[in-house]
């Protein structure tokens, strides 16, 4: 099998036997349209390990970051993985491939005073003007930082994933499994005035459950968001660097430097791991390294 069909087919397999999210198989397409351009369309059993290695080290003198390929190594062992179990090639030439160490990222993180100012800004121009969008953005950036959404999970949401009984809201993450994430009362409260006035003048024929809406009654796209995002909280944090992810980072920070269990925080986050959400702590280990050096008087 040539490798341009072996990709489409694990693409395939990736959609329809592991049900991964439309998302994380674009992004594994990605890679390995990457490794198509780079080689060309041989028949699989004539890569070999050399090659990947040389795919690789290519890819480092791009300036590829630790974890680009990381995550590109993970790519081509799961992909010659399935190759060789589905009987196209005789042996997988990734076994001995060694995976990048990745190096950790503190996440930008926002004050709670700075974003307090950018959401409570955010809800009284909606409340002044009632302009659905507007209502519709700030119902956005305060579930993004209440419930510590990620962006496709914020777009996902339908109006029956709202529980505006309990402040509850149910989303589905990583590999479609579901949770029930609770949201205060700032969030409600937007969330209440974009149901009621908002939601209610972009709504179309075909806008279905769809929770957020885009200007033309569509289901809100992570493009809009990230845009609007970076609009809002931007000139807040001197930098255009900022994402909805940014707004997550900052509530988990905030969880866990308010008190919170590093549990439930993992598992309002929907962290498959507790290595994943630890990253935080870092931040607040980092914060507090910072006050002592400036504060004690033996720093």
């Amino acid at each position: 099998m040539r490798l341009t069909a072996a990709v489409d087919a694990y693409a395939e397999h990736l959609a329809r036997v592991r049900r991964l999210s439309p998302a994380t198989v674009r992004a594994y397409r990605s890679d390995l349209r990457d490794l198509s351009a780079a080689v060309g369309d041989p028949d699989l059993g004539e890569l070999d390990i050399e090659i990947l290695r040389d795919w690789l080290w290519a890819a480092t003198q791009h300036g590829a970051a630790r974890t680009t390929l990381a995550r590109r190594t993970a790519t081509v062992r799961g992909f010659f993985a399935w190759a060789h179990d589905a009987g196209h090639i005789a042996v997988d030439p990734s076994l001995r491939l060694v995976t990048p160490k990745r190096g950790r990222t503190l996440p930008a993180v926002a004050s709670a005073p700075v974003l307090a100012d950018v959401l409570n800004a955010a809800r009284e121009a909606a409340a002044a003007d009632g302009d659905a969008i507007a209502l519709r953005d700030a119902a956005a950036l305060e579930l993004l930082y209440g419930a510590a959404l990620r962006v496709s999970e914020l777009c996902g949401l339908d109006v029956d994933s709202v529980d505006p009984e309990n402040a509850t809201v149910r989303v589905v993450g990583k590999g479609s499994k579901e949770r029930v994430v609770p949201y205060g009362r700032p969030a409600a409260q937007a969330l209440d005035a974009y149901l009621v006035r908002g939601r209610p003048a972009l709504v179309r024929d075909d806008s279905g459950r769809a929770l957020l809406l885009g200007a033309r009654g569509a289901r809100l796209n992570t493009r809009s968001v990230y845009e609007m995002v970076r609009r809002m909280l931007g000139p807040a944090l001197g930098t255009d660097a900022v994402g909805p992810h940014s707004l997550r980072h900052s509530a988990a920070t905030h969880l866990l430097d308010g008190g919170a269990d590093l549990r439930a925080v993992q598992e309002m986050l929907g962290h498959a791991s507790l290595g994943t959400t630890q990253i935080y702590t870092h931040v607040s280990t980092e914060r507090l390294a910072a006050s002592y050096r400036l504060a004690h008087p033996r720093a």
